[in-house]
C-alpha cells in the first residue's frame, strides 16, 4: 500500500481502486457501498414519512485534536444537522478532497474515526467520492458529508415556532470545541486539559422529543456560538430572548481562556451541543431527558422567550451576574477561521 496520497489515487484507475478498497471500504463499507455503483439504492420511507436532507463541508485545522478529528466532525456535524429537524438520521454520503502527499496512515485513521462515529449514531455511509489535488493546493484533506433522515408525519419544528413564555435550554458546557482548536493551532497551554465536544446528538434529541413532544426547535450553536444561534431564533420567530448569565454552563478552563484571549464564550463555536426551545410546561421533562444522556449531563435551562417590542424588533438580552442587562449580539466577522 502506498504511504502517501498521489495524484494517481484520483485518476479513476487501479490506484484509485486500491485506495478505495484498502482505506475507505476497509473502514466503513456496508452492502450498499460494496456494490460499487454510482448511486446507492435505499429503501423508501414508510407511508406518511418525509425526508430530511442536509449537507456540510469540513476544513478544520489541525486535522486531529483532543476529543476528535476532522472525520468525527464530518459525521457528527451532518448527523446533528439532520436530527435538528426531528428526523432520524439514516444515511450519509462522504466526499474527500485529498492533497497529493497526505499520509495514507492519517487518512486511514480519519476513516476509522468516521466509521466509529457512524456506528454510534446508527447511520450508514452509503456512497462517496474522492478527488486528489496537486501538492500545495489542498491543505491535506477536506471532507463533505450529506445526510438523509426520515421524519414522522406529526413532527414539525423550526425557529419560527418559538413562542413567548417558552424556555431555552442548552445540552451542556459551551465553547469547548472552539477553545480546543485555538489552543492546538496556536500551541497555547492552559492549566486544565481541554477537548472538543464533537458528538452525535441524534439519540439525545430523540429522547427529548419523547419526553417533551411540544419542543419548538433544536439548533446547533456551531460558528458564532450561542449568541448567533439565539439571534437567529429571535429573528425567525419575531421574539425577544433573555438569557441568565449565571445559568449558562461554561467550564472554568474555557472561561479563563476566553478572558485571556479576549473572546466572549457565548460567541465561541461548539460541535457537540444543542440549543433547544420548549414549551414551558415541558421544560423540566426536556432537561431530565438531556441529563439522562451522557452528552447532556451538564444541560441547563438558561433563558426564556418573550414578545418583541414592535418599534425595535426582536432582540437577545443577557442578564448579567451583576444584575444588569445588555444586548447579546451576533458574532461580527471571523473569530477563528476553519473551526469545523
Amino acid at each position: 500500500m502506498d504511504s502517501t496520497v498521489m495524484l494517481g489515487h484520483g485518476s479513476g484507475g487501479t490506484m484509485m481502486k486500491r485506495i478505495i478498497d484498502d482505506v475507505f471500504f476497509a473502514a466503513y463499507a456496508g452492502d450498499e457501498l460494496l456494490r460499487g455503483d454510482d448511486a446507492a439504492v435505499l429503501p423508501a420511507p414508510a407511508p406518511g414519512e418525509r425526508l430530511a436532507f442536509s449537507t456540510d463541508s469540513f476544513v478544520v485545522t489541525p486535522h486531529f485534536f483532543p476529543g476528535g478529528d476532522i472525520g468525527r466532525l464530518a459525521v457528527c456535524g451532518t448527523v446533528n444537522d439532520v436530527a435538528t429537524s426531528g428526523a432520524t438520521p439514516r444515511y450519509l454520503s462522504v466526499g474527500f478532497v485529498l492533497e497529493e502527499g497526505f499520509p495514507i496512515d492519517d487518512l486511514r485513521r480519519i476513516c476509522n474515526s468516521m466509521a466509529e462515529c457512524a456506528r454510534e449514531a446508527g447511520v450508514a455511509l452509503v456512497t462517496g467520492d474522492t478527488k486528489v489535488v496537486n501538492r500545495g493546493h489542498g491543505d491535506g484533506v477536506f471532507i463533505n458529508t450529506s445526510g438523509v433522515g426520515t421524519l414522522a408525519p406529526d413532527v414539525e419544528m423550526g425557529g419560527a415556532r418559538c413562542r413567548p413564555g417558552d424556555k431555552v435550554l442548552v445540552t451542556g458546557t459551551l465553547g469547548d470545541h472552539g477553545i480546543t482548536i485555538m489552543s492546538c493551532r496556536e500551541s497555547l497551554s492552559f492549566s486544565a486539559d481541554l477537548e472538543s465536544d464533537a458528538a452525535p446528538l441524534n439519540h439525545l434529541i430523540a429522547n427529548v422529543l419523547a419526553a417533551a413532544p411540544h419542543t419548538r426547535c433544536f439548533r446547533d450553536p456551531t460558528r458564532g456560538g450561542l449568541a448567533s444561534t439565539l439571534n437567529e431564533l429571535a429573528a425567525q420567530s419575531d421574539t425577544d430572548i433573555t438569557v441568565e448569565e449565571d445559568a449558562v454552563p461554561v467550564k472554568p478552563a474555557v472561561l479563563g481562556a476566553c478572558e485571556m484571549l479576549g473572546y466572549d464564550p457565548l460567541q465561541v463555536a461548539n460541535e457537540g451541543k444543542m440549543v433547544c426551545v420548549v414549551a414551558p410546561d415541558e421544560a423540566d421533562a426536556a432537561l431530565a431527558a438531556m441529563r439522562a444522556n451522557r452528552y447532556g449531563a451538564d444541560a441547563a435551562i438558561i433563558g426564556e422567550v418573550a414578545a418583541a417590542q414592535p418599534e425595535r424588533g426582536p432582540k437577545v438580552f443577557l442578564r448579567t451576574a451583576f444584575g444588569g442587562t445588555r444586548i447579546l449580539d451576533m458574532l461580527v466577522g471571523e473569530q477563528l477561521p476553519r473551526i469545523c
